[in-house]
């Protein structure tokens, strides 16, 4: 298959694309990295009148740190994050989840921006977005708006980004130094979209938890936040709590759902085990009966 004819920009700025956004009228679609619009666009699953190719514009590029943040443009290449030593030390679970992606061939294309503003429900970075309280900037001619990550998933590739919008930046408040990265995922095959996992943190003063951030992927239409599961750790020691029942509420949050890979009681079952064995690695408490 070929892809349906469509019109080609590609701006220089962001104000530039913002123009071309809201004059299409909601018939154009960002091309970041492609890895996933390239296959629809070649099926005739997505048909846009024009391709507004972003790859050119450098202010959406890079790491950098800002207000008690992690800024980072959405067209950074995902290799970039995972080379990223800074990363490594402020947000390693963001780089391990990085690490998930795909494979190595298509992360050297691949966008963080691209993504999470895609919002696949199986799919390791939006959940870490809502796991780690990320703000997504997205502006248009209208202006700039704030989204909080746990705000911007709607549906299965759904989300608050309107039409004439473009993500421009996302920023990963600071956890404190020595935090406790949490992440696991089951998948059939290393680089295939995950059957389920669990991204967050953990943050330990005093012997006791006191901030905590996790979420669930491929567990529901959206990336799904562990709230109750979160409430029920934080203030705890690391000996006084049972990760079995914390594992119990984590999963009372999620929608999980059958489908030709797995079935809905599959990712429980399983969702429950990794989440009690991540925690007690993370923790390093005492092995599992």
């Amino acid at each position: 298959m070929k892809p349906a004819p469509f019109d080609y920009v590609a701006p220089a700025t962001v104000d530039e694309a913002c123009s071309v956004l809201a004059e299409a009228g909601g018939g154009a679609t960002i091309l970041a990295g492609g890895q996933t619009l390239l296959p629809l666009l070649n099926l005739r699953m997505s048909q846009p009148f024009i391709i507004v190719d972003i790859n050119k514009i450098a202010e959406l590029q890079g790491i950098a740190r800002a207000d008690s943040c992690t800024r980072i443009g959405p067209m950074t290449r995902q290799c970039e994050v995972i080379a990223s030593e800074d990363l490594a030390r402020d947000l390693p679970v963001l780089v391990q989840a990085v690490g998930h992606v795909g494979h190595h061939q298509t992360r050297n294309r691949g966008t963080i921006g691209g993504s999470i503003a895609l919002g696949e429900p199986a799919a390791e970075l939006p959940a870490t977005a809502v796991a780690l309280d990320a703000m997504i900037e997205v502006r248009s001619t209208r202006g700039t708006r704030q989204i909080p990550a746990g705000e911007f998933y709607l549906g299965p590739y759904m989300s608050a980004l309107e039409a004439d919008e473009l993500v421009t930046g996302i920023s990963f408040p600071d956890w404190p130094k020595g935090h406790i990265p949490l992440f696991r995922e089951v998948a059939q095959r290393p680089g295939d979209f995950a059957l389920l996992g669990m991204v967050g943190a953990l943050s330990v003063e005093g012997g006791k938890i006191a901030r905590a951030g996790l979420a669930w992927f491929g567990m529901g239409p959206t990336p799904i936040r562990a709230k109750a599961a979160e409430q029920m750790l934080l203030g705890r020691s690391l000996d006084g709590f049972d990760p079995q029942a914390v594992a119990e509420r984590a999963i009372a949050d999620t929608a999980p759902f059958d489908d030709h890979h797995a079935s809905a009681e599959y990712r429980r079952t399983v969702g429950a085990r990794i989440f009690v064995r991540t925690l007690r690695e993370a923790l390093e408490l005492e092995e599992l009966a």
